[in-house]
């Protein structure tokens, strides 16, 4: 039987993501979308909590072990106070997680203890093309083995901090397999180009990145000399964005929910308006009922299930749906109020239409 009652390890850590969202994720959210910049300071913050670090075992710098159903438990608090903050907290995370879970042991060992016994840094991933209909396991950007070293070529889209990033795992097809391999930063051939210009999530920079002619050695390959597969790490993407968006759709229904509750209409407060109520009362359904989805795909992967995968892509595709109803929903009961910028919905309502094209920028 399924047991999703949190233990006292992860209701403490979901308290800290809470507070850490509440008192620094939600206050900055406005600013850092408006500007483009999020403070260091506020990542700084959400770095320190150890919501990485809780995952990597203490062999490799860290002080606890990898849960899924943990990591969408403290994704959900992240992104209710911002999605964009959520990201940049966890975008060291797109680095480290493939490692932990696909990497050979000579990977984990160099490069998860530098990583989380540090202060938080640009370590990143560039998994999305910018191609119709993207499909991660069918990838434009090659990896083709020269003697003893890989050579990339290729171009990514959405790469988190990818302007100066300390090291990328970079996906690649490898003879018609998708592959990741690990690039630092400072090599040869890799080249930031303009940031996105995005709808949303603007307070986490994302960059086109071009990797041209970029050899690396045989072992950085993700998993060494015979590769990996894919589908846990795919499983982790999933389950990441779209914990996300389960926190960014809660925080947009329960403020249009409220402001319901306190909005006068014709005597009466718009709440108990049938058109209104039932619409509140969808919402919440959606919420709940992706929540449990994704809760019970995060639960198949730690416990190794033959059907993980595909329930982690039913969670995502989920989500996905869900975040964008829930988030144009809260934007509706606000009416005129909600295309305005004095209130956040308009912002969330950006943010729920990013659900769909964010995969690879959050894992868990």
């Amino acid at each position: 039987m399924y047991n999703f009652e949190p233990s006292e390890e992860q209701t403490m850590l979901i308290d800290w993501a809470k507070r850490y969202a509440t008192n620094a994720l939600r206050p900055a959210s406005h600013e850092a979308e408006e500007t483009a910049t999020l403070p260091k300071d506020v990542i700084d913050q959400g770095w320190e909590m150890g919501i990485l670090q809780a995952s990597i075992p203490e062999a490799y710098g860290g002080f606890g072990d990898h849960s899924a159903v943990t990591g969408v438990l403290a994704a959900e608090e992240l992104a209710w106070g911002d999605l964009a903050g959520a990201m940049a907290v966890m975008t060291p995370g797109l680095f480290a997680y493939p490692i932990l879970l696909a990497g050979s042991e000579a990977q984990k060992e160099a490069y998860l203890a530098p990583l989380v016994e540090d202060e938080w840094k640009p370590y990143t991933a560039a998994l999305v093309e910018a191609t119709f209909n993207f499909d991660p396991n069918e990838l434009k950007t090659t990896a083709t083995l020269d003697g003893d070293v890989y050579v990339i070529n290729g171009e990514k889209t959405f790469v988190p901090y990818g302007d100066g990033a300390e090291a990328f795992i970079v996906y690649a097809n490898l003879d018609g397999k998708t592959q990741g391999f690990i690039v630092p930063g400072e090599l040869t051939g890799v080249e930031a180009g303009d940031r996105c210009k995005l709808l949303g999530v603007n307070g986490v920079p994302t960059y086109n990145v071009k990797f041209n002619e970029v050899r690396i050695p045989q072992g950085n390959r993700l998993g060494g000399e015979d590769g990996h597969e894919m589908d846990k790490i795919l499983a982790s993407m999933q389950l990441g964005i779209a914990s996300l968006g389960v926190g960014l759709a809660k925080g947009a229904f329960e403020y249009a929910r409220d402001y319901a509750k306190d909005r006068d209409a014709f005597g009466v407060k718009i709440a108990q308006k049938q058109a209104i109520a039932f619409m509140l009362a969808e919402m919440a359904i959606e919420v709940e009922a992706i929540r449990l989805l994704i809760w019970e795909a995060a639960w198949k992967v730690d416990n190794d299930h033959e059907d993980a995968a595909k329930h982690a892509y039913l969670a995502h595709i989920g989500a996905v749906d869900m975040a964008m109803v829930v988030t144009d929903r809260a934007v509706q009961v606000l009416g005129g109020h909600g295309y305005i910028r004095e209130h956040p919905v308009e912002h969330w309502m950006r943010n729920g239409r990013g659900i769909a094209s964010l995969l690879g920028l959050a894992m868990i």
